[in-house]
């Protein structure tokens, strides 16, 4: 019921978020000229540029998300599906993993079965200014194998080499806390509109709500202090393949590895492994795949 409301809320949303971006265009596109000759007042108006956006389709080999692996051993779906106008971004991301497996830092809910597990709702708006780029917005996160949870996030980018990234999202519902990250990517033309496309990027982990207590070994429970430390690295290399002027196929290889060693902190007990994170431990993962991107 939860689930159906929000979408219910973010529905309304996308619709007003729309309907006021056209409006707010056609007012300002609206000019008013008079003809020297007749001294007739003519209204022209303008032709807004409309709703632009891009639908995509990606399989990997495996579910990566800040580090914590969230599939193994099966293949992933992921949809994705967005639109923009005038700043404003409304996006839709889903994973579907072929045959869940448990990991480390996932319990699935349907085990060794197909499982349509997560799916994230985004609202955002872009506003730039010279090289900067300054993006605020929300994601809505359902996901069966976790409780749901929302988050507030904003970014600032700057448009040199490698277009450095900071990006700060703040969890405020189901697991309170603030993760910070800052990225690198730079696109590289190598053969007429081929691209090879690299990146990287780094996360720090501040968690300061109940849930991110720590294992304490001297007491066998999550009573140490609340998980804060220098999370996830990754690196990538990818490229984009344009197909036609709308169609692309990005194939894409990552390297994930955790940045700490309280990320990748473990302890043997006589109940078997206990990690440091309540979410889990990091190891190191390579993700490959490939996306086919359309653009509206």
């Amino acid at each position: 019921m939860r689930c159906f409301r929000v979408f219910l809320v973010v529905g309304f949303l996308v619709g007003l978020l729309f309907c006021f971006a056209a409006y707010a265009q056609e007012a300002k596109d609206k000019e008013q000229h008079v003809v020297e000759q007749q001294k007739i007042p003519v209204a022209h108006e303008v032709a807004p540029p409309g709703v632009t956006g891009t639908a995509a389709l990606g399989v990997y080999n495996k579910y990566i998300f800040r580090g914590y692996e969230l599939s193994r051993n099966s293949v992933v779906v992921q949809p994705a599906l967005s639109a923009s106008y005038g700043g404003f971004s409304a996006s839709f991301w889903g994973n579907i993993d072929s045959r869940e497996h448990g990991t480390q830092n996932f319990t699935p809910d349907r085990d060794k079965q197909r499982s349509f597990n997560e799916t994230d709702l985004t609202l955002s708006y872009t506003y730039a200014i010279d090289k900067w780029s300054l993006t605020g917005g929300w994601i809505y996160y359902n996901t069966k194998y976790a409780d749901e949870t929302q988050e507030l996030f904003g970014s600032v980018a700057y448009d040199i080499f490698g277009k450095p990234t900071l990006s700060i999202y703040r969890d405020f519902d189901r697991y309170p806390g603030t993760y910070f990250n800052f990225s690198l990517s730079h696109s590289i033309k190598i053969y007429k509109e081929v691209t090879l496309d690299l990146g990287a990027s780094a996360g720090y982990m501040w968690g300061d709500g109940n849930y991110w207590k720590t294992y304490e070994p001297s007491t066998d429970d999550r009573t140490g202090t609340k998980y804060s430390a220098f999370h996830d690295g990754m690196v990538k290399l990818g490229f984009t393949i344009p197909v036609t002027k709308k169609v692309s196929v990005v194939p894409v290889a990552q390297y994930w590895f955790p940045l700490s060693g309280k990320a990748s902190r473990k302890f043997s007990t006589p109940g078997g492994p206990q990690s440091y994170n309540p979410n889990g431990y990091l190891g190191t993962n390579f993700v490959g795949g490939a996306s086919v991107t359309y653009n509206f």
